[in-house]
């Protein structure tokens, strides 16, 4: 497919991976190899020196897995993404990959729960400090912010509280003060929300969830707006080796296809429930943002 940007929504979900191989695979093809041939030994030495582009080890690059980032970039508006094993391995990598020692990080305190572990248990040994807030209170962000605040993280809507943060007004607080807005998108999907749009900088999902769709992989991924955050990310997942296996990759590759008619459905029958159970006399509230 050319020029991606130009088609629909679910045409990119169906014919685009960036793929493309001497056979003419209609799909993307699994590569399950650890290593990769060169054509020669100064080939082999050029890509390890970075002067030419070109496979070596699939915790570093493999072609399955280029083909999933690719694709979830395009969705979400971003660079370029960096698929990982877990959806906290992608939490993981983009605390280890943009924070350092002093730095202070504001999240949302309806955060996945480890998410919050990771922060308050593991990176606070390391000298990252963390204040936890409403953030669809703006005001309570703002509220949080220290001088050495380099991160806001969100996750909206937030699971299970469904509470609604607003993603430009974070970005605007983060930006103002030099800090990046990480946005955890894994309840919406780039089908109802492209956080980037917003001003994100940074937007993860766990792949086990809505973009797989068929509870039969664990996976993350990691979406940057800009190249040097992206080269960030990629760094920390080589040296880390939360990569993500070719396998689990075509998986979800095969899965993203149907993403926009799997959430069209789920959002049709979870508005019939939020309806109904509204109306009925013995529940006191629905927490449910189309309503």
């Amino acid at each position: 497919m050319e020029n991606p940007e130009k088609y629909g929504f679910n045409s990119q979900l169906i014919h685009y991976s960036g793929h493309h191989d001497s056979y003419g695979a209609a799909t993307v093809p699994i590569y399950q190899t650890s290593t990769f041939g060169f054509a020669s030994a100064q080939d082999g030495a050029d890509c390890f020196a970075g002067v030419k582009q070109g496979y070596m080890y699939t915790r570093i690059g493999n072609p399955t897995i280029k083909a999933l980032e690719r694709q979830v970039a395009l969705l979400e508006h971003g660079c370029d993404s960096v698929a990982l094993a877990s959806g906290m391995a992608a939490v993981s990598t983009v605390y280890l990959g943009l924070l350092n020692a002093g730095d202070h990080v504001v999240s949302s305190s309806a955060v996945y729960g480890a998410s919050r572990v990771l922060l308050e248990q593991h990176m606070a040994r390391f000298g990252v400090d963390s204040t936890f807030v409403n953030t669809a209170d703006i005001e309570q962000v703002k509220a949080a912010i220290t001088p050495k605040t380099g991160m806001i993280y969100i996750e909206t809507p937030a699971n299970p509280t469904m509470e609604i943060s607003d993603i430009k007004a974070c970005a605007e607080l983060a930006h103002g003060i030099g800090a990046l807005l990480v946005v955890d998108n894994t309840f919406c999907s780039p089908y109802l929300s492209n956080p980037i749009d917003f001003g994100a900088d940074v937007v993860l999902h766990s792949i086990t969830k809505f973009i797989n769709g068929h509870a039969d992989i664990v996976g993350g991924i990691v979406i940057a707006k800009k190249v040097d955050v992206y080269s960030k990310l990629r760094n920390a997942m080589i040296n880390f080796g939360g990569n993500m296996d070719p396998h689990q990759a075509y998986l979800v590759i095969r899965g993203l296809k149907t993403l926009g008619i799997r959430i069209d459905r789920a959002q049709d029958n979870a508005r019939k429930v939020a309806d109904f159970l509204a109306s009925h006399p013995k529940v006191e509230w629905v927490k449910y943002p189309g309503l």
